[in-house]
């Protein structure tokens, strides 16, 4: 399932023969990120609700193919995710001359809880959620080094974090409203 959006988008392999006259490239200058288009970029053509035709050049993150790459449609329907080697952006599609670099680094998936109104980024340590007036939470850390999603039962997320000093996992609940959790790997 996905959410209804505004826009449309297409991922470009290479830059187009002939550029369109609004062009955006992400991150934004962000102290740090200086050289992140060196490792390569997710293009995207996108043509919002209103408005002319854009290009979005998303940085990647990392250059790992086991790093998710992909678009999103967001809560809000005119609101855009582009992740992009493990770096998440979400852009306004009306006004995408600034976007939302998500702080959590690097998303290792990205899940959409259409019931719940959220879109579901999963990190090693962390969970961040993303409704429709923006950033909903973000959890505690949950886990020294990696997640195990599981069910969602009565508004509750399911899953396991690993702790160091057990080398075990150890379960943990959030509450998918307010993004408290109890249990998890890290104490």
């Amino acid at each position: 399932m996905a959410f209804a959006s505004t826009w449309s988008a297409e991922m470009l392999a290479q830059p187009p023969m002939i550029a369109p006259a609004r062009q955006f490239t992400y991150p934004l200058q962000v102290a740090g990120e200086e050289d992140a288009l060196a490792r390569g970029a997710l293009l995207l053509m996108v043509k919002p609700a209103v408005g002319e035709t854009f290009l979005a050049t998303c940085a990647l993150g990392f250059t790992s193919a086991s790093m998710p790459t992909g678009v999103f449609a967001c809560p809000k329907p005119d609101e855009m995710c582009a992740v992009a080697g493990g770096y998440a952006y979400v852009v306004d599609t009306l006004a995408p001359a600034g976007c939302t670099h998500l702080s959590l680094k690097p998303v290792t998936e990205v899940r959409v809880l259409e019931a719940e109104g959220l879109l579901l980024f999963v990190g090693f340590h962390a969970l961040i959620a993303w409704g429709e007036n923006g950033l909903a939470w973000q959890t505690d850390r949950l886990s020294w080094e990696g997640l195990q999603l599981g069910a969602i039962e009565n508004g509750l997320l399911h899953g396991s974090g690993w702790n160091l000093m057990t080398d075990k996992d150890v379960g943990f609940t959030v509450d998918l409203q307010t993004g408290k959790h109890v249990g998890g790997g890290y104490p």
